[in-house]
């Protein structure tokens, strides 16, 4: 059911036909996040996302906006380290008009001085508010100082600073080196036609040009820092991390697996272990983030200041365990089953759909189906895992962000000793 058309001037089309369904996600795709931004430039990928909505040459922001709510349906954009998602989710019988919607704002956007300056007090308070969520601006934090100097350790929204010289000239001349046809596809699942839809886009984008920037692709160099953040909080704030793996690493299925019996759910060993038994924590998880060419793991917990050396004694004890002895017979089954559960109830809706489509076009250029998914899980062995973590789980090589109120104290890579 899941079809691929390239263009000729480059731009693909994937669809997967869904006939038991009522609705279709569509989704115009751009290969470009903040890792291909310069310095100067960072935020500008998000600004963009932002903008295309505030009007075009034939239809105003409210006219966009009322087009998607007269028929109940959902206009939404994302962007991320590595990707830029523009998308529609509406009834089947509405997609020709989401189609030429989606079309207008991505090639008729008009980016009018006024809402530059308008959406630009926009962005800033998104990034005030993200400041002020402590669980979310620690990951800023850690990636910032993990990976600082490469592109990927710069944050998706830019900062103050580069927001407030973000001006037209940049915005057109970003976009039009990036939003070229080798770095766009459209990815769309429910009900539709991909014949028709093809057909739709080659008139829509037929003119979209194949040159542009050529990016040059190098990978972060990872930096083992302790980074103690004070911040008036009633609440310690932990990130700990390490060098990870790539999208499509060879042991990517032991890295799921790791992660979900780690922290990846209610019955994973740090929840158990640290909510649990002790009570020492809200919320306490382990986490992948993967990219084109590398990644990294990590476990973030929010406690009390005066628990953070347990919450920290506990969590490298887990992952001593796991280094030394891997995961029981019943606990790997358990993560096996988990990671299956999860992924098949992520696919009945069509936006789940679309989205995979378009993260397998990115990474491995193909589709990864359900089938080899699945297989690729249960291949997985507690020598797998004893591997991966072996290679992860080293002092010498982890990293660690402290946010709250230190009152004066500082934690050092002395943490990670058990794990030499």
């Amino acid at each position: 059911m899941i079809q691929k058309t390239v263009l000729g001037n480059g731009v693909r089309v994937l669809t997967e036909a869904m006939p038991q369904v009522v609705s279709s996600s569509i989704g115009i795709w751009v290969e470009n996040g903040s890792r291909y931004e310069d310095p100067h430039e960072n935020g500008t990928s998000h600004f963009i996302e932002h903008l295309l909505f505030k009007g075009t040459k034939t239809r105003t922001a409210a006219q966009i906006a009322e087009a998607f709510d007269s028929v109940g349906g959902v206009l939404n954009a994302f962007t991320g380290k590595e990707y830029t998602c523009y998308y529609a989710k509406v009834l089947g019988k509405d997609l020709e008009m989401a189609t030429d919607v989606l079309a207008d704002i991505f090639l008729e956007s008009t980016f009018a001085s006024d809402e530059i300056d308008r959406e630009r007090q926009v962005v800033l308070q998104e990034i005030s508010q993200a400041e002020d969520t402590p669980d979310d601006f620690i990951h800023d934090l850690f990636t910032e100082n993990f990976w600082r100097g490469h592109p990927l350790a710069l944050p998706i929204f830019g900062s103050v600073e580069t927001v407030n010289r973000i001006n037209r000239e940049l915005l057109t001349s970003f976009m039009a080196a990036r939003y070229r046809s080798g770095r766009v596809f459209i990815a769309a699942a429910g009900q539709l036609e991909h014949e028709r839809l093809t057909a739709k886009f080659a008139g829509l984008f037929g003119g979209i040009a194949g040159d542009g920037k050529v990016e040059k692709i190098a990978p972060p160099t990872d930096r083992p820092i302790v980074l103690n953040h004070q911040k008036d909080l009633e609440q310690a704030h932990i990130c700990i991390g390490g060098p990870g793996i790539s999208q499509t690493h060879q042991l990517r299925y032991a890295a799921y697996v790791m992660n979900t019996a780690l922290g990846g759910g209610m019955s994973s060993r740090l929840f158990q272990e640290v909510r649990e038994k002790r009570g020492r924590v809200y919320s306490i998880y382990s986490f992948i983030s993967s990219f084109i060419d590398s990644g990294y793991f990590g476990v973030y917990a929010g406690t009390n200041p005066e628990w953070v050396d347990e919450v920290l004694e506990v969590t490298v004890a887990e992952l001593k365990k796991i280094e030394s002895d891997g995961l029981k017979p019943a606990e790997l089954a358990r993560a096996k089953s988990q990671l299956h559960g999860n992924m098949l109830l992520g696919m009945e809706s069509t936006d789940s759909r679309m989205n995979r489509l378009a993260r397998n076009e990115i990474y491995f250029r193909r589709d990864v189906s359900l089938e080899e998914l699945s297989a690729g899980i249960e291949a997985v062995t507690n020598d797998n895992i004893v591997e991966l973590a072996s290679s992860w789980f080293r002092p010498e090589k982890l990293a660690m962000v402290l946010l709250g109120d230190l009152k004066g104290r500082e934690l050092t890579s002395d943490v990670f000793a058990p794990l030499a």
